[in-house]
């Protein structure tokens, strides 16, 4: 039997007691509603008080018979609370409301909906990216395993609203919808734009079919971790060295990639390729998204970057810190 259920039983059997009680005061001792209740109450808390008014011989084996049902039936609900919180759930009562506490505070943060296999790989780039952001799993095994790796993670459902108010959306710049389930990857993106029409959302998708929908549900990007893993396949197949290569690269943080935006007034406004080398600290500009759309991979040194332009920079991390300052 759950916590909940258990719970519930004895809260009827307290009731039904403290009625049958109160009834049996009126009835053998003709006493008011109210005298009645606080001497079933006082008799089954065991404070001693005295009575409310001499009882008869009737009333006290009544009292005698409340005593006996009605002790062991608090004694047991005692039991039941004292057993709940050994086994560790006032502990995680004291986590979630130092969870709600942490996530309140994010701003600017990725909301994670599932810590499957997929979500797993997304959270530990987060990690290691030193990206702010929060799991949402239904499954309280996975959440739990979240929780151990010190990830911020709320035990619900994602595809409720909620859950991803819970989580902060309000707030949030960001949704990556990983479920394994299309059709709740595609629940979960029309609930985030509803309540956030602006945020960014990632979603993951299995069926070809499902892609054109999530995009008209409001996703910004998709993604198929079917299609990657094949392409991948395919690549480490043709091009072993050029994986290597780029894996290596990544995983020794020896090079790095980052999307900025160019806002007005920022210093590499209005300047070309070349002379932006030395803003963004001797970064390579790799591509350009005008701001109509078009994007232009391997940029002319002369091409003129403007304000609402989107660039792919790469560098190393030390290039690239100070990227927001231009930005």
């Amino acid at each position: 039997m759950g916590n909940k259920r258990r719970f519930l039983w004895i809260g009827l059997a307290i009731f039904s007691i403290i009625m049958i009680g109160t009834a049996g005061y009126m009835m053998i001792e003709g006493w008011s509603f109210n005298d009645a209740v606080f001497m079933t109450v006082t008799t089954l808390s065991t404070v001693g008080f005295q009575e409310v008014n001499p009882l008869s011989i009737a009333g006290r084996y009544f009292t005698i018979f409340l005593i006996l049902g009605g002790t062991g039936t608090m004694l047991y609900a005692a039991t039941a609370i004292v057993q709940y919180l050994l086994e560790g759930n006032l502990a995680n009562i004291l986590g979630r409301r130092h969870m709600k506490v942490e996530i309140a505070k994010l701003k600017g943060h990725t909301i994670l909906c599932g810590y499957g296999k997929v979500g797993k790989e997304v959270a530990h780039v987060f990690v290691n990216e030193k990206t702010p952001f929060v799991v949402i799993e239904s499954d309280e095994k996975a959440c739990a395993n979240a929780i151990a790796a010190g990830i911020l993670c709320i035990n619900m459902n994602a595809t409720s609203d909620e859950a991803l108010k819970e989580a902060g959306i309000n707030e949030a710049k960001s949704l990556v919808a990983a479920l394994g389930s299309d059709a709740d990857n595609l629940y979960i993106t029309l609930s985030a734009k509803s309540l956030k029409p602006d945020i960014f959302i990632v979603a993951r998708v299995d069926n070809e079919e499902s892609e054109a929908k999530m995009v008209r549900a409001g996703a910004d990007r998709t993604m198929s971790p079917y299609g990657i893993g094949g392409r991948r396949l395919a690549m480490m197949t043709l091009k072993p060295l050029v994986v290597d290569f780029i894996d290596t690269t990544l995983d020794r943080n020896e090079f790095t990639l980052e999307g900025v935006k160019v806002i007005k007034g920022s210093s590499i406004e209005s300047i070309s390729v070349k002379e932006s080398i030395k803003r963004v600290n001797g970064g390579h500009i790799l591509a350009i998204k005008k701001k109509t759309g078009l994007l232009v991979t391997n940029p002319h040194t002369d091409t003129i970057i403007e304000a609402g332009d989107e660039l792919v920079i790469m560098g190393t991390r030390d290039q690239l810190k100070g990227i927001e300052d231009f930005t």
